[in-house]
């Protein structure tokens, strides 16, 4: 078998090693410095809706522990440093007045990564909508698009002068699906015709995020992160063939086609029986072109027909022999090399980052003090090997950033799930970093000693 650091030699030297986090998961401080609620502090704090009633009040308190979470990254030896940017800390009343203390933190923020050598990679949208934007109406009414390109475009006018890459939305899949559809996030909806039209208005809102970003920062980077799972069938069955077609075109088609200029799958308008809420230039607006492409990868989805479900008829199955991480998903790194080519032959990326790979076990801390997480670390190893093979088949993987930095508050699963490189203590705060922190950093050294050796 071929030791996991021989395959990365395959990346390419300006390989992008990073870690990534977002606001509600970590941040806590959810009421200071002029900070509005969010549509998660109104989901979490209602009963039944999260694991434990836990709440990302505290979390891991990252509002006022930042420099120590930066010193956690230089040691881990990273290259970049993804984090979102909490919408009512910035805009508290939405289509209000700027807040000032808000938009200071991430601008301090900003200075300080860049001053440990770190590139930030400001994501703008990771599902915290302030609550006031929901009262009326939320992500299912038009307004909600224009107000983000709104705030999108002050945060580029304050960051863009430093920050090159952005990301505008971050799995709107999980906005639309499961916050509208399933209602196992928020803001706890289940809606057909409202989670339908979440996801228009979810993206007529990054191509118009795209635009602001672009005339406040001419020279931006900018992307979208999509969560996108390989769909395959059961069995043989015809019906189960269809489903997997229909499984496909709902996690993955209706994300990928709208924003390559494809418009939205016909078989797909089909399955939902509904119109969408378009104007005209809208599709135009939601293709603005891309400079990458962000891929966040946890597992496969095997599928067989579920015509009494809902839409879009399917349920998953689990292979037989599989194994799995906490969370119970499967493990299978595979599905991101298949993924990763898919993107590039049938859609053409230029520039793909693996924004979001990752898995959750529960790490104890030994006696000693030390987190050891073997089975994490070999997820990482086999993943990156995947992304490796992706390379060496054509497909431009630019970097990888490990979900996640910290363990943290992992939405409707509470505190109970660990995706961390660096094991939290929520009572202390106490910070750890484990056993696959530190292979992440050999892993990290190696390839860059070997970048050198071939310069």
């Amino acid at each position: 078998m071929t030791e996991p650091s021989q395959e990365l030699d395959r990346l390419p030297a300006d390989f992008v090693w990073g870690v990534a986090t977002a606001s509600y998961q970590i941040e806590g401080a959810v009421a200071e410095d002029g900070r509005s609620p969010s549509i998660w502090d109104t989901f979490s704090h209602t009963p039944g809706m999260v694991e434990g009633g836990d709440t990302g009040d505290t979390a891991c308190d990252h509002y006022h522990r930042w420099p120590e979470d930066i010193g956690l990254m230089e040691r881990l030896g990273v290259d970049a440093y993804r984090f979102s940017i909490a919408w009512p800390r910035v805009v508290p009343g939405a289509d209000g007045a700027v807040n000032a203390a808000g938009l200071d933190f991430y601008d301090r923020l900003t200075d300080a990564l860049l001053a440990a050598g770190i590139t930030p990679f400001p994501t703008l949208y990771h599902w915290d909508l302030p609550q006031v934007l929901q009262d009326r109406g939320g992500w299912p009414e038009r307004e909600t698009a224009e107000r983000f390109a709104a705030y999108a475009g002050v945060v580029a006018e304050r960051l863009g002068d430093r920050v090159q890459d952005w990301c505008t939305l971050n799995e709107p899949l999980c906005s639309a699906w499961i916050g509208h559809l399933e209602g196992r996030m928020a803001p706890g909806l289940t809606d057909l015709t409202a989670a339908v039209r979440a996801s228009y208005h979810l993206h007529l809102g990054h191509g118009l995020a795209v635009q602001a970003i672009r005339a406040a920062a001419p020279d931006a980077r900018v992307g979208i992160v999509n969560n996108l799972s390989p769909c395959e069938p059961a069995t043989a069955r015809p019906e189960d063939q269809a489903a997997a077609v229909r499984a496909d075109g709902h996690n993955n088609r209706w994300w990928l086609d709208p924003i390559h200029g494809r418009g939205y799958p016909q078989d797909m308008l089909e399955v939902y029986g509904l119109d969408l809420p378009e104007r005209p230039g809208d599709l135009a607006t939601i293709a603005a072109p891309l400079d990458w492409l962000g891929l966040n990868y946890y597992f496969r989805t095997v599928v067989a027909a579920d015509p009494a479900g809902p839409a879009p008829y399917v349920r998953q199955v689990d292979p037989p022999g599989a194994r799995h991480t906490g969370m119970d998903w499967e493990i299978h790194p595979d599905g991101l090399e298949t993924l990763l080519l898919r993107l590039t032959e049938e859609y053409g990326a230029r520039r793909i980052l693996v924004t979001e790979n990752g898995a959750a076990y529960p790490d104890v801390v030994r006696a000693d003090g030390t987190v050891d997480d073997p089975e994490r670390t070999r997820f990482l190893e086999e993943h990156l090997a995947a992304c490796a093979r992706a390379v060496r088949k054509g497909a431009p993987v630019a970097g990888y950033f490990a979900w996640s930095l910290l363990d943290n508050f992992e939405w409707a699963y509470g505190y109970d799930k660990r995706f961390g490189l660096v094991h939290v203590d929520y009572p202390t705060q106490r910070r750890t970093i484990k056993g696959s922190g530190h292979r992440y950093t050999d892993l990290i050294r190696a390839h860059r000693a070997r970048a050198r050796r071939a310069a």
